[in-house]
């Protein structure tokens, strides 16, 4: 027999059971169990400690990228999931493409350090550049990410499978 899967309607009707000092005490143990909903709530209380929240991130992402260990297929999978975790505590769509620009500028680093790697890798890597490129355009960011867009593009120049020709058709057509 399954079991049944909470909603969010659900979850609302529980919580409005529940007493002010009920509440503090879930939220209190979900900051005290999830490292996330403490990131969340540093964000949310202390908006200027966000750089340091996802400079935590960025950490993340390039030890995923480091060279001395080699190549691993899981690689990029962990440093997306890095991205996806902070998505879910941001509180600036800014930092969002921050830390999605690194991630593309941490895989160009890699491949241009390692040599080619698997066409998946590359497809993440153009994916992810895609992604932050169209958000960019979406919310009126141009100005503010342009240079950098372009030189993500132009550090491609040498690199094969026609990684280089792809970013520069996604960087034509937005910028």
């Amino acid at each position: 027999m399954t079991q049944p899967h909470i909603t969010l309607s659900r979850l609302k009707k529980y919580l409005k059971t529940c007493s002010q000092e009920q509440l503090v005490n879930e939220i209190s143990e979900l900051f005290r169990r999830f490292p996330t909903v403490k990131q969340y709530y540093q964000i949310k209380l202390y908006p200027e400690s966000e750089e340091q929240v996802i400079n935590k991130y960025k950490k993340a992402i390039e030890n995923e990228f480091l060279p001395s260990r080699g190549f691993d297929n899981t690689m990029h999978k962990t440093a997306k999931k890095a991205i996806s975790e902070y998505k879910k505590i941001s509180q600036t769509p800014l930092g969002l493409v921050d830390i999605m620009l690194f991630y593309v500028e941490q895989g160009v680093k890699f491949i241009s350090t390692c040599g080619d790697i698997d066409e998946n890798f590359y497809i993440s890597i153009e994916g992810m550049y895609e992604k932050a490129v169209t958000f960019i355009s979406d919310n009126g960011f141009n100005d503010i990410f342009q240079e950098r867009c372009q030189k993500i593009v132009e550090d491609t120049s040498d690199i094969g499978w026609g990684f280089h020709d792809a970013l520069s058709e996604i960087y034509e057509e937005s910028f």
